[in-house]
């Protein structure tokens, strides 16, 4: 299951590749204020494949915030949140934000509302290892 995206202008592009369907994959937005204020949905497939490229990475920033864990990839031109990308002991891992996909109106699952609050560095980084996605950034300076 192939699916392609980016930021509204262009400059970033994303694809996935899920291990089911978009509309059997369980989808989260998270209790913080920054997916509140962005109305994320956002997929992890550990069984799946993260990959995005920039075409000027001068445009993408990567905020931080909370615990400082991940980078959260905005695009500085037209402001998109495309993912959240975050080292861990497994590797590089990823969430996305359907909201990016081309086809996101396919993933029609109403999405959970975890909230992380409390939980220890350790127990957040081995949560993202266990269930975040394999990433790969490309180009990345």
């Amino acid at each position: 299951m192939d699916h392609s995206g980016g930021c509204h202008c262009g400059n970033i592009t994303v694809s996935l590749r899920l291990s089911m369907p978009p509309d059997q994959v369980s989808l989260r937005s998270c209790a913080c204020g920054f997916c509140r204020a962005h109305g994320t949905r956002t997929v992890s497939d550990r069984d799946g494949l993260f990959e995005l490229r920039a075409a000027d990475w001068s445009l993408v920033e990567r905020y931080r915030f909370g615990s400082r864990t991940a980078d959260y990839m905005i695009c500085r031109r037209c402001g998109s949140y495309v993912a959240a990308v975050c080292a861990t002991r497994t590797g590089l891992r990823a969430v996305v934000n359907v909201n990016c996909l081309d086809d996101r109106a396919a993933f029609t699952r109403s999405p959970a509302a975890p909230d992380y609050d409390g939980e220890t560095m350790d127990a957040r980084l081995d949560r993202r290892a266990a269930n975040w996605m394999p990433a790969v950034v490309h180009g990345a300076t």
